[in-house]
């Protein structure tokens, strides 16, 4: 079906998950593609996530060691959970990445994404946003609901939180980086210019921070960019303008003919090489960066 969808139905989308606009007026606005033998909740159930068929790596894999644990964020949520992962059988001490969840807390999607990371002999922590509120709570549409009634700034904070915390892990070598989704990638570069020992950054089609906050910016960036994510790209130039009048190491690449989240393949908007090709430049870099 992806392939006789028009790209204004993935724009829709877009808007849709970003509450640009409401679910009434996405259904609406969907109902004008509904032509040849499409049907609106065709449309709509091709759209939404499928995570009970997309896990590439089950919570209880038994190559890892997974868990949910508490950590504190004083200047955020106060007592925070997220999922800590690392190869099971470890003897010595590894770097960690921090893995930052889009606008609908740690769902999953993002854990996998996160046991993903641990697979190739990192110790990952993937925060939950939506611990003060409950945790994530089973759907994304709620996800996103219970997200927009917390400050993202203490969001912020609670993943600043969660590199203290994974920095102190016994069984961490202290050398972090952060990968993050669309929200997550806001964060990857907002925690690039707020933890000065931060050593590697990926965002993935994310938000910037603004010119005045680069010069803070020490660890290096890998950006990753939908050619079709006219929302985020728009203030790409400004930001690679700041980045390189303040000399900063990054590298940016802009996937072409791919939709904001190719990455996520629990949907449509999912592209098989352009995802593939981000996550190895990502693993091959936090390998040089951290260790």
């Amino acid at each position: 079906m992806k392939n006789s969808l028009n790209q204004e139905i993935f724009d829709l989308y877009d808007e849709y998950v970003h509450s640009k606009i409401e679910r009434r007026t996405f259904v609406e606005q969907i109902g004008k593609y509904a032509v040849g033998g499409l049907t609106v909740p065709a449309i709509l159930s091709f759209l939404m996530p499928n995570y009970e068929d997309k896990i590439q790596v089950k919570v209880d894999d038994d190559r890892l060691k997974t868990e949910i644990i508490d950590y504190q964020s004083p200047k955020g949520g106060g007592n925070m959970k997220g999922q800590l992962a690392r190869p099971a059988n470890n003897q010595s001490k590894l770097p960690g990445i921090i893995v930052v969840h889009e606008n609908r807390g740690l769902n999953p999607h993002i854990a996998d994404v996160a046991r993903r990371a641990a697979l190739d002999n990192f110790i990952s922590f993937a925060p939950d946003a939506l611990t003060p509120l409950g945790g994530y709570p089973g759907t994304d549409d709620e996800g996103r609901t219970m997200q927009r009634k917390r400050d993202r700034n203490e969001m912020l904070e609670d993943f600043i939180a969660a590199y203290n915390h994974l920095k102190d892990h016994p069984e961490c070598t202290g050398k972090i980086g952060v990968v993050g989704f669309c929200f997550g990638g806001w964060i990857s570069n907002m925690m690039a210019v707020k933890v000065p020992d931060l050593l590697a950054a990926v965002p993935f089609y994310g938000g910037q921070p603004s010119a005045e906050e680069v010069p803070n910016i020490k660890a290096p960036l890998l950006l990753h960019f939908a050619a079709n994510d006219k929302r985020v790209n728009a203030g790409w130039p400004d930001y690679a303008k700041a980045l390189q009048e303040n000399n900063k190491e990054y590298s940016a690449h802009l996937y072409p003919d791919v939709n904001h989240g190719f990455h996520n393949d629990t949907t449509p908007r999912y592209d098989w090489d352009a995802a593939q090709l981000a996550w190895q430049r990502t693993i091959d870099f936090f390998k040089t960066k951290l260790k």
